[in-house]
């Protein structure tokens, strides 16, 4: 075992250990919850050591990093999941290898999205970013919808070719009235997600929770935490 395959041996370990006892103290069964582990900046080596430690859901927020990196790691199965704003240029190469984009946020989205997903004759996994900061019809600082956005939204994903609701995403705000208050940021997001349910009951993911707030998520009910600083280390600055 090489000491990098130590390292995120161990610190999946920890990861592990922390989404079982936030499950056991929530009442809930370690399966209800999903791991992604976040590898953006990091090497597509690190995501193979990752796949020979058991890990099936990887996430990136940058296609120009993570498109060749998916493509390196093409003989693998994993699940790869878009978690970054999205422009619209870029939608063609997400779509060619994102199994879920979890940021789609608006209509102008929705329509690139569900072009490519037809041209690729593929499938594609909607999550609809909520933006728990934003205005009414307004996005949020990081991406998202405001929350009385959520209904046409997941109306036009309903209605697009190629395109399936899965659900919805939060990035806990760091401003508003959920500014420093995860938890209660990620119960709101999961009142929202009962509402969705209420009519489109497959569209059942909750996607909340980073390395410092995983518990205050798995407490909320959230399906899947997102996981990147705790498992591969604090990443080096950009530029």
């Amino acid at each position: 075992m090489t000491d990098r395959t130590a390292e995120l041996a161990a610190n999946l370990a920890r990861v592990e250990e922390r989404i079982a006892a936030a499950c056991a103290a929530a009442g809930r069964a370690r399966e209800e919850v999903t791991l992604i582990v976040v590898t953006k900046t990091y090497p597509a080596s690190d995501v193979r050591i990752l796949h020979g430690l058991g890990v099936r859901h990887v996430a990136e927020n940058r296609d120009q990093d993570a498109a060749p990196k998916a493509a390196a790691c093409a003989d693998l199965d994993l699940n790869w999941h878009f978690v970054g704003q999205l422009q619209t240029n870029k939608v063609r190469s997400v779509v060619g290898y994102a199994d879920v984009v979890q940021s789609v946020d608006r209509l102008k989205l929705v329509s690139s999205l569900s072009a490519a997903a037809e041209r690729g004759e593929r499938e594609l996994g909607c999550l609809l970013q909520v933006a728990l900061d934003a205005e009414s019809g307004a996005r949020g600082d990081r991406g998202g919808v405001a929350p009385d956005g959520i209904e046409e939204l997941a109306a036009a994903v309903d209605a697009a070719p190629g395109l399936r609701l899965d659900g919805l995403m939060t990035v806990a705000p760091l401003a508003g009235p959920y500014a420093g208050r995860q938890r209660a940021a990620f119960d709101r997001l999961m009142d929202l997600s009962t509402a969705l349910r209420a009519t489109r009951p497959a569209a059942n993911m909750v996607s909340a929770g980073m390395s410092a707030d995983l518990e205050e998520a798995v407490a909320a009910g959230a399906t899947h935490v997102r996981i990147g600083t705790a498992v591969l280390g604090v990443r080096p600055k950009l530029g």
